[in-house]
This record gives structure tokens, C-alpha cells and sequence, in this order.
């Protein structure tokens, strides 16, 4: 191994993500020498990844319900956002080429459709300002002098710098290089690591078989609302009619933890599709007190008084069918034989030999599908990373680690994370600009040009 050590810039940015990229580009923008490093073949690669490979870059919701979006370590982007938000960050796209156009839920997306344009403007963005990159370089650990930074570890040797970015990502999406190397080199300068759970993530059920033969079954409009404690034990009446969550204007009263309406899907494992994901990281944190259930409401805009007239009704009007054929009306064909099982009605049974407890059976069914929640799938499944570098010990004016001085953080890296729509990558772009820029003012005195 080449243990030479090398001067290289005055700025090391580690990390070459949507924080990293934003970070190097904004430091040499205000001046700085800087190298990036970057341990896998190429920069940007979760930027190609996200929003379906649109790249959702933002949203257009406001700051009040921004900032929402991260839960109660949102209020520590407020200065970030003053300073860099999505019209900072529209205008820098657009100034470079890149139109943007605003979608379902105030989702942002490049016109184009193509996540490669927006790396295609941060590569563009690096050259003009001249920022040295060195692609398959795994950073092994930052070397401090004097309770300052003094360089960088390197599997290819030492480099010397005056301050150091740290924007490694968090662990999931391994395969982009996030396999959570920030948080050991933080850990190993002393700083404390929150906790590292997945949000953004499929369920796993204990009803492993019941899910499996719904494999597949997309549906939307529906309900799915958790609660803590066994799903047998759990009083569907207290399903709400309202949505609890991050981002929603009120607090769900226990039993409830998190409820959501829209899309979802079954898969051999369980559950997935976009309200699971938004509920999943209330259900991992909620599994740690206990156990933890999830309702399907399949019909939520109907009451249980009018699903009975309706399954009424349609029963009179078709008392020679067998049950099968009655719920086609009411179900994805996939969906019917299991329901029926779990009613325990003959699937033989006339319309007109249906009784009134099987009918309430049914009822009772469509609007309170029940299962319990095993466990999330693994870190590395999920879509974000919760947890991580504990914001107490961040500036956030400066993103510079109250620790030790020449040393910022940006990107997830960090305690924060957020829901779909855009909000992740906003606080990676904003939280990349303010630490390229402040570690670039932190450097000008130790040069004689500067």
C-alpha cells in the first residue's frame, strides 16, 4: 500500500452523492481547492436511483409543512433552508440547463424524466469549478491534529487538507455505494451515532401465507392504519377517518400510531406500496415497545351502516349467485378466494343463503383486514436511512461538527430523514450547500492567497 502522503486540496469532500456533489461544487464556487472522494465507480449513483429514476428533486409544498416532513428534527434544517431552498436549487438547475415541472402531491421533476440529466449538471457543475475527483477510493478514517482536521485515510494512502465534508450517505442502497462508512469514521472521532433503523421500507407479516396468495394485488383508496398491540385484539371501530403521520396536522390517540390513505400493495412477505412505506418507520420504532398490527380498510368511503345495505342490495339482486361472484364486486379477483377463506362462509353458499352474522363476517372483513407485523425487511432494503450522526453536535448554521473543528457534515449522513416526495433530497441539496460554502470560509486564512 502507498502510504505517501499527499496534499491534494484545501477541502476533502467524502462522498460523492446528491450532499457530496452539491458540497464539492459550492466549495470550489467560493474558492477552495477541492478533492472528492468517491469509493465506488462513479458519482451520483442514488441520485439515478431515486424517484423511479425521475429523480424527485424537491417539492413544492411550503416551509411550514416542509419542514413537517422530517419529524422533530426538522426544525434543525430551518437555517439551511433559509439560506439554500428549492428556489435556490430550481434556479441552480435551471441557470444550468436543466428544467423542472411539478407534479401529483407538488412532486418536483426534471422535465426530461432522466435522473442521469441532473448528474450530468453536477459533473458539468465540478469541472467548471475545477474540483478533483478520484472515484474508487475508500476512505478509511479522518486524522486529527490539535482537535482539528489534518487529513484523510485512504485504502491508497494519506491525504493532507485543512477541512473535511462528510457525505458518505447512510446504509441502504449498498449497491451506490451507501453501506454506512460515515457513520464508523464519526463514531471513531467521538461523535454519537443515533440509532439506525430503515424507513422507507416493506413489512413483513406473521400471515407470511395469507399475504403470499395476494401476491401482487395493487389497491388503491384504501386505508391502512397501525396499531400497537396484537391485531385480534384491536377494536376496528377505532380506525380513523382522517390520516396521522408525519406532515398531518394532528396526533393519532392510542391505540392508533400512524394512519394513511392511498396505494398499497401485497407481496410474499407482506406489505408494500406507498402508504406502507410512509407508515413503516412509526411501525419500526413502535416494535421495539411491542407488538404492532396493521388494518386494511378496503372500503374507507363507505361506513359500516351503508357496506351493510350495499352487501344487502346486492345479495337480493342476485340471490342464485355464489358468493365468489358477489364479491367480484367488491374485490381484485386475486383476492377473493382468500377473503372467503378467512370468513369461513362456504364458497358453495347461494347469495340468498347467506346469513346475517356471514354478512357481518364480511363487513367486518372490507373494513378491517388484519395483520401483525413481524418485522421491517433488512437496512439495506429500505429507501432511507433514520438515525445516524447526532444533530446536537452539529451547527446548524454551518453543518460543522461541534467536536472537532474543520469538520462538516451534510446529506444523510446525518439524524435526518423525511417521507417520499422529494424532501430528502432537498435537505441533501440544501445541507450540501451551506457545507460547501461554510468550510470554504473556514479554509480561506490558513491561505495566503485568501
Amino acid at each position: 500500500m502507498n502510504t505517501e502522503e499527499k496534499t491534494d486540496g484545501d477541502i476533502i469532500v467524502i462522498g460523492g452523492g446528491a450532499a457530496g456533489l452539491m458540497a464539492a461544487g459550492t466549495a470550489a464556487e467560493s474558492g477552495a481547492k477541492v478533492l472528492l472522494l468517491e469509493k465506488t465507480d462513479g458519482c451520483g449513483k442514488k441520485i439515478l436511483v431515486s424517484g423511479k429514476t425521475r429523480c424527485n428533486l424537491t417539492n413544492s409544498a411550503d416551509l411550514k409543512n416542509f419542514i413537517a416532513m422530517y419529524g422533530d428534527n426538522g426544525r434543525f434544517l430551518f437555517s439551511a433552508f433559509h439560506n439554500f431552498f428549492r428556489p435556490e436549487l430550481l434556479d441552480f438547475l435551471n441557470n444550468h440547463g436543466l428544467p423542472t415541472k411539478v407534479e401529483r402531491g407538488g412532486r418536483i421533476f426534471p422535465v426530461s424524466d432522466d435522473a442521469h440529466d441532473v448528474v450530468r449538471v453536477f459533473k458539468k457543475y465540478l469541472v467548471e469549478n475545477n474540483v478533483q475527483i478520484k472515484l474508487n477510493t475508500k476512505v478509511t478514517g479522518i486524522t486529527i491534529k490539535d482537535n482539528a482536521v489534518y487529513g484523510v485515510k485512504t485504502q491508497d494512502g494519506d491525504y493532507h487538507c485543512k477541512a473535511v465534508i462528510l457525505a458518505t450517505g447512510g446504509a441502504t442502497w449498498p449497491s451506490t455505494g451507501s453501506t454506512g462508512d460515515g457513520y464508523k469514521i464519526s463514531a471513531g472521532l467521538g461523535h454519537n451515532i443515533v440509532k439506525l433503523k430503515p424507513a422507507l421500507v416493506p413489512l413483513i407479516v406473521h400471515e407470511q401465507k395469507l399475504a403470499q396468495s395476494m401476491q401482487g394485488v395493487s389497491l388503491r383508496n384504501v386505508r391502512a392504519t397501525a396499531f400497537q398491540d396484537k391485531a385480534a385484539s384491536i377494536d376496528s371501530s377505532l380506525t380513523p377517518d382522517c390520516s396521522y403521520g408525519r406532515g398531518e396536522k394532528k396526533s393519532p390517540r392510542p391505540p392508533v400510531i400512524e394512519s394513511r390513505f392511498g396505494e398499497m400493495l401485497f407481496t410474499h412477505f407482506g406489505l408494500g406500496g406507498p402508504i406502507i412505506l410512509l407508515i413503516s418507520l412509526t411501525v419500526v420504532e413502535a416494535l421495539e415497545k411491542g407488538p404492532v398490527s396493521i388494518l386494511i380498510d378496503l372500503k374507507p368511503a363507505l361506513t359500516r351502516e351503508q357496506l351493510h345495505k350495499r352487501l344487502q342490495r346486492d345479495l337480493d339482486n342476485a340471490s342464485k349467485r355464489k358468493i365468489g361472484g358477489i364479491m367480484k364486486e367488491y374485490l381484485p379477483a386475486k383476492m377473493i378466494k382468500p377473503f372467503i377463506e378467512l370468513t369461513g362462509i362456504d364458497k358453495e353458499k347461494l347469495a340468498h343463503q347467506i346469513t346475517a352474522p356471514e354478512r357481518g363476517k364480511i363487513v367486518e372483513l372490507l373494513k378491517a383486514l388484519r395483520f401483525n407485523i413481524k418485522s421491517p425487511l433488512a437496512l439495506e432494503k429500505a429507501i432511507v436511512t433514520a438515525g445516524g450522526v447526532s444533530l446536537t453536535e452539529i451547527d446548524p448554521r454551518t453543518m460543522a461538527s461541534k467536536l472537532i473543528n474543520g469538520l462538516y457534515f451534510c446529506g444523510e449522513v446525518m439524524d435526518i430523514d423525511a417521507d417520499t416526495g422529494g424532501y430528502n433530497l432537498q435537505a441533501a441539496f440544501s445541507t450540501g450547500f451551506i457545507a460547501g460554502q461554510k468550510a470554504a470560509e473556514y479554509v480561506k486564512p490558513f491561505s495566503g492567497k485568501r
